[in-house]
C-alpha cells in the first residue's frame, strides 16, 4: 500500500524535483502551491508506478492530485489504481482535484462511477509569455498606454532582480501595500500573509523574483517558479497609487525571465470579479479549467438497505433487539478463526453497542452493506457486500452462529446476495476468498461461485453475470 511523507524542508527538494517537468499547464502541479498554502493543504506526497502521488487534507477530508509523470517509464492507470486501493483499504472516500482536462478520459475509462466536475472560479489564466513581453497590436494598445504612462511619470523607476539581500526592503512593500490597499478587502490579508511567508524563498534557484524600484523603494513584487514549458506566476503585487504599474511589471517581469519558457500562468481569480476583468483584458490563450473526481462505489446509489427473501430465510438491516446475538457472532474466536479480521486490532474491549453501530457507520459511509440473516424472523447469521474497488467488484462475506450451520442455510444466502449485488447493486463482479484450510468454506464457494485461483494462503472465487 502507498506510504506518505507529509512535506517539510528535509524533503522539499524531492517535491520541487517532482514538479520541475510537469506536463500539465495547472499552476497546482508546482511546489510554490503546496509551500505557500501549506497550512490549508497539508500536503503529503510519495512515488508510485513512475508518478508523483500528492495527498492534502482540507478540513478534514482527503483530495489526491492527478498522478504527475516524473520517469520516462511512467504507468498513469496503475498509479491511479493505486490510490483507489489506499482509499478502499483506509476507508476513505476517493476525490481528485486538479485534473487536466485531457485526463478525463482516462478517469472515465477506469472508474465507471466517476462523476467529473470544475468551478469556474478556481481555473487558471494561460498565456503566451511573448505575447506578454511585446504586448503588440490593437489587443494590447490600452496595456501599452498605461505601461507608457507610467514610465513618463516616474523615468527613474527600474525593474530588477531581487534576492535575499532586498528582504526587508520586500517586507516593508508587503507591510505599506496590507495597510494602504488592503482595508476591508475579505479573504485578502490571510492570502497576503501566505505570500509574505515566502520571502524566504527570494534569492533561491528555485524561483524567479522582480520588481519596480523607485528611489531605493520597492513599487512591485513578483514571485514565479518554472514547471515544465510555463512560468507560474505565484505572488504579483504592486502599489496601485502608480498608474500603470501592473501591466508594466508584467511585461518587465517576462522580458527579464521569460526567454525560452512558452507559456505564463497567472492562477485563478478566486471569484474576484475585478482580478477576473483584468485576467481577461491580457487576453489568455485559454482559461484552463481543472476537474474534480468523486469516484464512489455502487452503494451510493442504495439510499437504504434492502429486505430480500429465498426459499427459507429473509435478509435485512440488523435491529437493536439483534444486538445480544450478533455479539455473540461476532465474538466467536473458534468460529471467527478464518474470517480475515480481527476486531481487536481496532477495540480491545468493545462495549455492547460496537458491532451493531460499526455496521451501520459503513453503510452511511457506503463503505459495505452487511444484511442481518433470518430464518422464521430469528436472527443467525450475516452477509455483507465490502471491499468495493471503484472499478464495479466487491467482495462478499459470510458468517452464521454456531448452531445454524450444517443445513444449507450459508449457500442459500450467498445466491441470493451474490444476485441482488449483480442486478440490483450494478456491480461486474463480486469475488471471494478462503484459506486454502477452510474446507468448509472451500466447499460452500464452490458450490455457489466460480473458482478463479489460488496463491500461497487463499484460494480465490469470483461471480459476474
Amino acid at each position: 500500500m502507498l506510504t506518505f511523507q507529509a512535506l517539510c524542508e528535509e524533503n522539499s527538494s524531492e517535491l520541487r524535483e517532482g514538479y520541475r517537468n510537469s506536463p500539465y499547464r495547472i499552476s497546482d502541479y508546482s511546489y510554490g502551491i503546496k509551500k505557500m498554502w501549506s497550512d490549508l493543504l497539508h500536503p503529503e506526497f510519495t512515488f508510485d508506478s513512475g508518478c508523483l502521488l500528492v495527498l492534502c487534507t482540507l478540513s478534514g477530508r482527503p483530495v489526491f492530485d492527478y498522478p504527475l509523470p516524473v520517469a520516462e517509464e511512467y504507468d498513469l492507470s496503475s498509479a491511479l489504481l493505486h490510490m483507489a486501493e489506499y482509499c478502499r483499504e483506509n476507508f476513505l472516500p476517493f476525490q481528485i482535484d486538479n485534473i487536466p482536462e485531457e485526463e478525463r478520459g482516462t478517469l472515465l475509462s477506469l472508474f465507471p462511477s466517476c462523476e467529473l466536475s470544475y468551478r469556474r472560479i478556481w481555473s487558471d489564466y494561460l498565456y503566451r509569455t511573448a505575447d506578454l513581453a511585446a504586448m503588440e497590436g490593437k489587443a494590447y494598445a490600452g496595456q501599452r498606454n498605461h505601461i507608457r504612462k507610467f514610465q513618463k511619470s516616474y523615468p527613474g523607476a527600474v525593474f530588477r532582480r531581487f534576492d535575499g539581500e532586498d528582504e526587508e526592503k520586500i517586507r516593508f512593500f508587503f507591510r505599506r501595500f496590507s495597510s494602504e490597499f488592503l482595508k476591508g478587502v475579505r479573504g485578502a490579508k490571510s492570502e497576503l500573509s501566505r505570500a509574505e511567508n515566502m520571502i524566504s524563498q527570494v534569492g533561491s534557484p528555485n524561483f524567479f523574483c522582480g520588481g519596480y524600484v523607485l528611489d531605493g523603494e520597492i513599487l512591485s513584487f513578483c514571485l514565479s517558479e518554472r514547471c515544465g514549458d510555463m512560468l507560474i506566476d505565484h505572488i504579483e503585487k504592486a502599489l496601485p497609487e502608480f498608474e500603470g504599474i501592473y501591466p508594466a511589471t508584467v511585461q518587465a517581469f517576462l522580458k527579464e525571465f521569460g526567454e525560452g519558457i512558452p507559456f505564463f500562468n497567472r492562477e485563478d481569480d478566486s471569484a474576484d470579479r475585478g482580478l477576473r476583468m483584468s485576467k481577461l483584458q491580457y487576453h489568455p490563450l485559454s482559461v484552463v479549467h481543472k476537474y474534480t473526481a468523486h469516484i464512489r462505489n455502487e452503494l451510493w446509489h442504495i439510499e437504504r438497505l434492502p429486505e430480500l427473501s429465498s426459499e427459507r430465510l429473509t435478509y435485512d438491516a440488523l435491529r437493536p433487539e439483534d444486538i445480544p446475538a450478533y455479539n455473540r457472532l461476532c465474538l466467536d474466536d473458534e468460529r471467527n478463526r478464518y474470517w480475515g479480521y480481527d476486531y481487536r486490532i481496532d477495540c480491545e474491549n468493545p462495549g455492547e453497542e460496537y458491532f451493531y453501530n460499526d455496521q451501520r457507520h459503513d453503510f452511511s459511509t457506503r463503505s459495505s452493506l452487511t444484511l442481518a440473516i433470518r430464518l422464521e424472523g430469528v436472527f443467525i447469521g450475516e452477509v455483507l457486500l465490502y471491499n468495493f474497488d471503484f472499478r464495479g467488484g466487491a467482495e462478499i462475506g459470510i458468517r452464521l452462529l454456531r448452531e445454524y450451520g450444517g443445513f444449507g442455510y450459508a449457500r442459500e444466502a450467498l445466491r441470493t446476495v451474490i444476485s441482488y449485488g449483480l442486478y440490483t447493486v450494478g456491480l461486474d463482479e463480486i469475488r471471494a476468498k478462503c484459506y486454502k484450510e477452510n474446507t468448509a468454506s472451500y466447499n460452500l464457494l464452490s458450490a455457489v461461485m466460480r473458482r478463479r485461483g489460488e496463491d500461497g494462503d487463499y484460494e480465490y472465487f469470483f461471480s459476474t453475470f
